[in-house]
């Protein structure tokens, strides 16, 4: 069993942070499936942007829909529809193994929808029926507008990996807005015994800000919590998850059959060389979560990861390392807000980018 396989026997499932049609066809996916116990994939913008930049595998296909297809937006959906559907159906044994808790691919709505909850319901019910398959997570931003569009999508029974969630707060508004979608389609007479949601909270992006802040500031107080932000952060996060779905709050709708929202870790690549590659890996593995790994981060893991339950330790230290952080002016709450916004703007600039790709 090799590192990856051991993390599956601790609770967590890890999914893939990448997608492309070479995945797809080459066998790599497949491999991983097999070999390393990934049970997932997550894509977004820039991973499907960068799919159709370096992929060869979509020039045929893209030289037919351009006389075909007029709407650079469908010609691109043509495209990675297929992909969605090929991964979700690599998946599905996974899926069926896990009882529908595992085995799932994200497909986001295009981000210029992120604070129109009306557009977000529409597109997200015209996905899910494009892609057609049952292991499929549409992506809905934490916006205040997505969590709208969340509530009523989970009413509505369509599964979400609600992401862009940058903050604590952020992290128990979504937790709250799927009870509420659970409870309305329970009151409507709807099995909740598929429904399926998972909240994805990005972590290096936090440190990236936060650090930049503390550096700013250049007290030693200051520097020492360089690096701490988000791994503190996260483990306060699934504090408020365990609380939320292990207590009484959750306790009904456990019993006609619903299963919790898992916490996602998002952008878990370092992107400060001098942090260790798998600084927010290994913080953060425990039961009931799921990480979402890019290749580089995975290999990592394979190559020299030591698995161990870890998220729900350090506890009293997250708390003081927050408090440190408010000690210093920097409210954590303004962070993940800040992030949130500039992350629709990053995959609104990489969406357009595919539509250029595909004109």
């Amino acid at each position: 069993m090799n590192a990856t396989q051991r993390v599956a026997t601790l609770g967590q499932s890890l999914w893939l942070d990448n997608l492309s049609r070479s995945l797809l066809r080459d066998g790599t996916l497949a491999k991983l499936i097999a070999e390393d116990g990934v049970s997932g994939v997550t894509s977004n913008p820039s991973i499907l942007q960068n799919a159709l930049a370096t992929s060869p595998h979509y020039a045929d296909d893209l030289a037919r829909l351009k006389t075909s297809e007029l709407d650079a937006e469908r010609r691109y959906e043509a495209l990675v529809i297929p992909d969605i559907q090929d991964a979700c159906d690599l998946l599905l044994p996974v899926h069926a193994a896990s009882g529908g808790n595992d085995g799932y691919v994200s497909l986001e709505v295009a981000p210029r929808w992120a604070y129109d909850a009306t557009r977000t319901v529409e597109e997200a019910q015209r996905l899910a029926g494009l892609v057609d398959r049952r292991n499929l997570l549409i992506k809905v931003p934490g916006t205040p507008e997505g969590l709208s569009a969340f509530e009523a999508l989970t009413t509505l029974g369509i599964n979400v990996n609600v992401t862009l969630l940058f903050s604590v707060a952020q992290t128990q508004a979504v937790f709250d807005v799927y009870l509420r979608g659970l409870t309305a389609r329970l009151h409507a007479g709807a099995d909740v015994r598929r429904s399926k949601a998972v909240a994805s909270l990005f972590l290096s992006r936090i440190d990236t800000l936060v650090d930049s802040q503390l550096t700013a500031i250049g007290t030693q107080e200051a520097l020492s919590l360089r690096g701490k932000a988000a791994v503190a952060m996260a483990k306060l996060a699934y504090q408020s998850y365990l609380e939320t779905f292990h207590g009484e709050t959750f306790a009904a709708l456990a019993q006609q059959g619903a299963t919790s929202q898992y916490l996602l870790w998002a952008s878990t690549g370092v992107k400060n060389p001098d942090y260790h590659d798998l600084l927010y890996v290994e913080p953060l593995i425990g039961e009931e979560t799921i990480n979402t790994l890019p290749d580089k981060t995975l290999a990592a893991l394979r190559d020299h990861g030591k698995p161990a339950v870890r998220v729900e330790y350090g506890i009293a230290e997250a708390v003081a390392q927050l408090a440190g952080l408010a000690h210093l002016g920097i409210d954590m709450d303004a962070v993940g807000n800040t992030l949130q916004d500039d992350g629709v703007k990053l995959f609104e600039a990489a969406y357009q980018k595919l539509l250029l790709q595909t004109g």
